[in-house]
């Protein structure tokens, strides 16, 4: 059975959680997609050139230790914006979606582009300051020296640039269902997701 889900929503909004809480409720594979433009990124930081980077990605890239830091996130949504680096990684999450067994995709333009014909369409949001104020807590668990105003600063510059940018913008796709997680927890959130993934599941039964 081919069956995707398609996952979109700003940095920290909570898709990562929602997308493998689905995927493991439904037993699909999943894939964040941003990994793959934080992996592009992590290997410029390191000398590469982007579109290199991109069109040679390697599955142990994806499993660099330091693909979560702040710094490799300022790259992936900077080399984002390349159409050559974003047309190199297109076929990878392509062929992804469609395998067997089901697909769960998260990331920013997935419903839009990727995946337009998704079965179900999730775009999950929250608040500027909501996502800052997650983004600081995961940073100071793991010691990341910053403060909660560089944080902020740093989530609307990069909304801004992510829905700007000529190639793939982050928008919601015209038919997906919005999930608000500023005033819900995660296991309220991913509730709306299963339910709307399983009231799909039964138009095709």
């Amino acid at each position: 059975m081919q069956f995707t889900v398609a996952i979109d929503g700003p940095a920290a909004a909570g898709k990562g959680t929602i997308s493998k809480a689905v995927a493991a409720h439904f037993g699909f594979a999943h894939l964040d997609t941003g990994l793959l433009y934080r992996a592009v990124g992590a290997r410029v930081l390191g000398g590469d050139e982007a579109i290199f980077a991109a069109q040679s990605l390697a599955v142990s890239d994806l499993e660099q230790s330091n693909l979560r830091t702040n710094e490799v996130a300022h790259a992936a949504s900077e080399i984002a914006v390349i159409p050559e680096v974003r047309a190199a990684l297109l076929e990878f999450q392509r062929s992804f979606s469609a395998r067997d067994g089901g697909a769960v995709l998260d990331g920013r333009d997935i419903g839009t582009v990727i995946c337009p014909d998704a079965d179900v369409k999730l775009f999950v949001t929250a608040s500027a300051q909501v996502r800052a104020a997650r983004r600081f807590q995961e940073f100071s668990q793991t010691g990341v020296e910053t403060s909660l105003s560089e944080v902020l600063a740093d989530v609307i510059a990069r909304d801004k640039r992510d829905s700007e940018r000529a190639t793939a913008p982050l928008v919601a796709a015209l038919d997906a269902v919005l999930i608000d997680t500023s005033d819900l927890t995660i296991e309220a959130a991913t509730a709306r997701a299963v339910a709307a993934i399983e009231a799909a599941l039964q138009t095709q039964a």
